[in-house]
């Protein structure tokens, strides 16, 4: 018996995005296009009708907006979301928010362009409704105050004396589908002077440095989008640009990070995979890996490089990550030590990265 395929409604005013969206999921074989409505009334109307099993919905529309209208669905019938925005700087701070109140992934509305970006776009969206059929929907949980975090100065001379040794560890992270909040969950307990990370999150250009900034203003340690050539610091995270892949490198005892264009890797740009395997090269056995909650495969290879490097590697269990994909993968080639929840995490980074 074939499995039914996932029923999509497109929530969007513009009439020629609701157009756009539909043939593209149309032309996938595992999904089925329910409905298409301009507004969240005309939405509510649809879903009186026919529930579906994934929403896409625009954050910006008359009458009532997205985040408005989420915030409903959560509350009295939840629903996987994927945000389908415009690539704006001025909304991306919104749109954030919008995973707060828990959609479930953020994905660029498809433009005019080439060939090669069309294609890209299609299988971008197509990803992000099929993980979204499969997530797990969580309630969403506030930030927590955090005192004034110590300046970067002052974390760099505590450290000078470890940064001219070799044995600096510093720590990669992946993550897809949920991973925003469950970075969110795991950064804010690191304390000031935890080890510098570098994170591959998948999320479209232009949002990546909104949830950097955002991060910022939560956590004890400072977060960052991610430049060539910055250095890879204790007391700091560095989250790679949207669209683009970071590479670890390293020059003496100073490790950096390079940004770098480049084909869709595991289907995703930026990609873990691409990560993992430069701290493999760069790093060895003075790097942690952890891969979080995410759809598909992308990261696994790459921390099993860095396994037979000599890297501490750590999943997210199944009971605590939105979807189990990328977890799982790296499980199933033996490229993992730990398997822990959620809220385990942060403390096994510090006690593997001593």
């Amino acid at each position: 018996m074939s499995k039914p395929r996932i029923r999509v409604l497109i929530v969007d005013d513009s009439a020629v995005v609701r157009q756009t969206l539909s043939d593209v999921l149309s032309r996938d074989p595992a999904i089925e296009v329910i409905g298409t409505a301009s507004d969240p009334f005309v939405a509510a109307e649809r879903m009186r009708e026919q529930v579906p099993d994934v929403i896409t919905l625009d954050i910006e529309m008359p009458r009532m907006d997205g985040l408005t209208f989420l915030q409903k669905i959560m509350r009295q019938h939840p629903i996987p979301v994927v945000i389908c925005s415009t690539l704006a700087e001025e909304g991306a701070q919104s749109t954030l928010k919008a995973l707060e109140y828990g959609a479930v992934d953020i994905i660029a509305k498809p433009r005019l362009g080439t060939k090669q970006f069309l294609e890209e776009s299609s299988m971008i969206l197509c990803q992000a409704v099929k993980s979204a059929a499969g997530a797990r929907l969580r309630a969403s949980s506030p930030g927590r105050a955090v005192e004034p975090k110590l300046t970067a100065d002052a974390i760099l001379s505590r450290a000078t004396g470890a940064m001219l040794q070799t044995t600096e560890k510093v720590v990669v992270i992946g993550a897809s589908t949920g991973g925003t909040e469950a970075l969110r969950a795991m950064l804010e307990v690191l304390p000031p002077d935890a080890p510098g990370l570098v994170i591959v999150q998948h999320m479209p250009e232009v949002f990546t440095r909104a949830f950097a900034n955002r991060l910022d203003t939560l956590c004890q340690i400072s977060v960052k989008e991610a430049e060539s050539n910055d250095t890879v610091l204790r007391g700091r995270a560095l989250i790679a640009p949207g669209n683009h892949h970071v590479l670890l490198k390293r020059s003496g005892a100073r490790y950096y990070v390079d940004i770098k264009d480049g084909p869709l890797v595991c289907r995703h740009r930026p990609s873990v995979d691409v990560l993992f395997r430069s701290a493999a090269r760069y790093a060895g056995k003075n790097a942690v890996a952890v891969i979080m909650t995410g759809m598909g495969d992308d990261g696994a290879r790459g921390m099993r490089e860095m396994k037979e490097a000599g890297a501490a590697t750590i999943a997210q269990d199944e009971a605590t990550s939105i979807v189990f994909g990328m977890p799982n993968e790296a499980i199933k080639l033996g490229a993992v030590d730990e398997i822990l929840p959620l809220k385990a995490i942060a403390k096994a980074i510090l006690t593997r990265a001593r």
